[in-house]
């Protein structure tokens, strides 16, 4: 079946994409407490995704159903907790900060705005940063000296995740950036983005920009090498 131009779709065949493309389309996880397990989307990078209700858990096999309870997994309040958390990633894992997760749909308009194909930005920290955790990452910016960043990338499940780097201030920048960023994307085509729980800006700058927070994601590993 092809998607109508209303159709939330994503090229992403994880278990937690299809739940984010339904997310995307209103149909929210049923708010009961519970959790579920899926399989992480790519092996070095586990997460906690939750969302009102009902928290999903893509971690690997070798934690048992047991040991998450035992170590109070829930779908309720706290399924963030350090304890989950610290006993998922072990003593010399890396875990990412909490982050807000939001949702928007590319327009598909083709107007970025400023923004332009920056290769050359593929070394800049904050992209460097983006790689660890997506893939495909797709690196745009403004023609200044100092640029404004944004990457695109596969994200949270395989999802195209995108994120911006605001270097140069004013009022509505950063959600210009979030706007344009949309642009780029086919229409109706699920993308999120993820911001810092205590980054008020940046937050309101992605939901002016065109998204709508859908939850939380912790994204941790149990490979010391992942660790930034």
């Amino acid at each position: 079946m092809t998607a109508t131009a209303t159709e939330p779709w994503t090229t992403a065949r994880h278990p937690l994409a299809r739940l984010l493309r339904g997310v995307a389309a209103g149909q929210f996880p049923q708010a009961d407490g519970a959790w579920t397990r899926v399989s992480p989307w790519i092996p070095t990078l586990q997460a906690i995704v939750g969302f009102t209700g009902h928290t999903i858990l893509a971690v690997t096999y070798d934690v048992s159903d047991d040991a998450l309870i035992d170590m109070g997994a829930t779908g309720n309040e706290g399924p963030f907790s350090a304890r989950v958390v610290t006993g998922l990633a072990g003593a010399t894992g890396w875990i990412g900060p909490q982050q807000v997760l939001l949702s928007a749909l590319g327009t598909g308009s083709g107007n970025s705005g400023e923004l332009v194909a920056r290769p050359d930005l593929a070394r800049h920290p904050f992209v460097e940063n983006a790689k660890r955790i997506r893939q495909d990452i797709q690196v745009l910016g403004t023609t200044d000296a100092e640029p404004d960043i944004v990457v695109l990338g596969r994200g949270v499940a395989g999802v195209r995740e995108v994120s911006v780097h605001v270097q140069r201030t004013g009022h509505g920048r950063g959600a210009s950036l979030f706007t344009a960023a949309l642009a780029t994307v086919p229409e109706a085509e699920v993308v999120l983005a993820t911001t810092p729980v205590n980054d008020g800006h940046i937050l309101s700058s992605a939901i002016a920009g065109g998204f709508r927070p859908i939850g939380g994601v912790q994204l941790f590993s149990n490979r010391p090498e992942h660790k930034l």
